[in-house]
């Protein structure tokens, strides 16, 4: 998918209201990645959201890796909206400079992290506005749920694989409750 690149509102991507957001601000450092990348894991895993927890931590591990890497920003700022169908994740620093292109170098190992964020996101982009004195730059991405495989959609009821929730098929219907 290609990126989007869109002013916020008031930011890049907007969740419905109903969403919670969480939010962790850190120097940017050579740990930045790891304690974002655990922050994203353990919110995801801990709510509705553990499938895309692994995407989530790989996308954003990325894109911090970027803020550290290709800016001298002295903060990196990071907010994560979930939504009940939807998480999207904002990572902003302080510098106003180009995305930095996803070039693939066969003899490098770098240049791929914008290509896994394009492949596992359901949208992504970046924007930049100006905050009081200073100017920032937000990448953000929005991951979803997959689509229930066909004939599998009764199997991913929520509760419907827990112990006695069972339904066999010679089993009598429960009775019905007692007037009062």
């Amino acid at each position: 998918m290609p990126p989007v690149f869109a002013p916020p509102v008031p930011f890049p991507y907007a969740l419905p209201s109903s969403c919670e957001g969480y939010q962790l601000a850190m120097p940017n450092s050579a740990f930045a990645a790891k304690i974002v990348r655990d922050f994203v894991g353990a919110l995801l895993r801990t709510g509705a959201h553990a499938g895309l927890a692994d995407d989530a931590r790989l996308c954003v591990s990325e894109v911090v890796s970027n803020v550290y890497c290709h800016t001298r920003s002295e903060l990196v700022r990071v907010e994560v909206l979930v939504g009940r169908e939807e998480v999207a994740v904002h990572v902003t620093n302080d510098h106003t400079g180009p995305l930095p292109e996803p070039l693939v170098r066969p003899e490098g190992e770098g240049g791929r992290g914008l290509l896994v964020v394009n492949g596992l996101a359901a949208s992504w982009g970046s924007s930049t506005r100006k905050v009081k004195a200073r100017r920032t730059k937000t990448v953000w991405f929005v991951l979803t749920e997959p689509e229930p495989e066909p004939g599998t959609e009764a199997d991913c009821r929520v509760g419907a694989a827990e112990p006695g929730n069972e339904t066999r098929p010679d089993a009598a219907p429960a009775p019905a409750p007692a007037p009062h």
